[in-house]
């Protein structure tokens, strides 16, 4: 096992990784906007270390998969990890989802086939709704989520430095001990991907409405959040989802970034094992 490629029934491409034992159970990690598998690093070594079998896969549009002009949306996200996990025959897995992955994780355990996942965690994830509509009135502005197109078609390179030295990992913050290679790694992951592809997610991530998928979901889910995320700010994401689930436990961090896996993996790390292992 290493890494490789699996072909959708669409004809895309998927880039995956795959590490650690094919007896162990499995960890697959869904990347954020506009990422790549490679974000997960700090993760998939630390539980690899601790036995378990790790996988990350890089989104449609994003990273080394094909540069799609269409189907940049979570119904075939999901169907992506469905062709994923059917290729690896993943059983029993625990499903890792940051921002907009934490969308296609839930899209994907509400519609995944009996066995094939135990237990899911949404990390500063998007659901159950980002944009403001009359049902979600306390939802961002399309206007917000414009800026987001805005940057990613006309200066993408330097949006991209801008988001990641500013709120994505919190950096914009007094006091706060700014990395430069966090910052790097961003702007890298970001670039290597399709701007059609990031400008579409960019919609994909924003008004997916996730409510019937977060109360459909029968087993254990673990949220995650920063309480100072200005990504995805908590209040109208992850206490808002909290009571939608049926097996829901909700953690939160003071002063964490909408970043936090990559800017405190010391902390998020053990408390993402205690779930698996409980």
């Amino acid at each position: 096992m290493g890494d490789a490629f699996i072909k959708t029934s669409d004809g895309v491409s998927i880039y995956y990784k795959d590490w650690g034992p094919a007896s162990a159970q499995p960890i697959v990690f869904h990347h954020g906007w506009p990422l790549s598998s490679d974000d997960w690093d700090a993760q998939m070594i630390y539980f690899l270390d601790h036995g378990y079998r790790v996988i990350a896969h890089d989104r449609r549009g994003h990273g080394r998969s094909t540069q799609t002009w269409e189907g940049n949306d979570m119904d075939h996200y999901s169907d992506d990890v469905v062709a994923l996990t059917d290729h690896l025959n993943l059983k029993n897995a625990i499903h890792v989802g940051h921002s907009t992955g934490g969308g296609e994780v839930a899209r994907y355990v509400n519609r995944a086939k009996a066995g094939r996942v135990a237990k899911a965690v949404l990390v500063g994830a998007v659901p159950p709704v980002m944009v403001k509509t009359p049902n979600n009135p306390g939802g961002l502005t399309v206007q917000f989520f414009d800026q987001f197109r805005d940057g990613t078609a006309v200066q993408r390179s330097q949006f991209f430095i801008d988001t990641a030295a500013g709120p994505f990992y919190g950096f914009n913050r007094p006091g706060a001990k700014v990395s430069q290679g966090l910052i790097m790694n961003w702007w890298r992951q970001g670039m290597m991907g399709s701007a059609k592809a990031h400008w579409d997610c960019v919609k994909a991530f924003s008004e997916t409405d996730f409510t019937d998928d977060l109360k459909s979901i029968n087993v254990p889910v673990l949220l995650m959040h920063g309480e100072d995320d200005q990504v995805v700010p908590i209040a109208d994401s992850a206490l808002l989802g909290i009571k939608m689930l049926k097996h829901g436990t909700l953690k939160t961090y003071p002063g964490y970034p909408h970043g936090m896996m990559s800017t405190n993996p010391e902390v998020i790390n053990p408390d993402l094992l205690a779930f698996i292992q409980a």
